[in-house]
């Protein structure tokens, strides 16, 4: 069974880039150009990881991910956050409820593995 993936993202190349990737390795992928429709896409569909940029418009990633934390039966969803700043976020990425971070430009070579291991837990 394909597994799928939140991808979170607002800037609309890079989304593009990013979800021919995944879909090249073999997931679904699921959609949202800021935090608040990431809220929305976990209300309604089946995910089984989240990929969310930190920096959006509208509602920021740490603050998606805080409300995806409280939504009953999405606490156990893998969620990585995704950003441009580095690794100075990784602690407050961590603080808001995200099992991980990884920064951009994404090394599309490590992107897979990373993501498996959070899809075999």
């Amino acid at each position: 069974m394909r597994k799928t993936i939140l991808l979170v993202e607002d800037t609309e190349d890079t989304r593009n880039v990013m979800k021919i990737l995944l879909e090249m390795f073999g997931y679904t992928v699921i959609e949202a150009e800021d935090g608040r429709q990431a809220v929305e896409s976990a209300k309604k569909s089946h995910l089984d990881l989240i990929l969310m940029d930190i920096s959006m418009p509208v509602m920021d990633g740490l603050t998606a991910t805080k409300e995806i934390r409280k939504l009953k039966k999405r606490t156990e969803i893998p969620i990585i956050a995704v950003t441009a700043h580095g690794k100075q976020f990784y602690k407050r990425a961590i603080e808001a409820g995200c099992n991980d971070l990884i920064s951009k430009p994404i090394d599309f070579n490590k992107l897979q593995p990373f993501i498996e291991q959070y899809l075999v837990r």
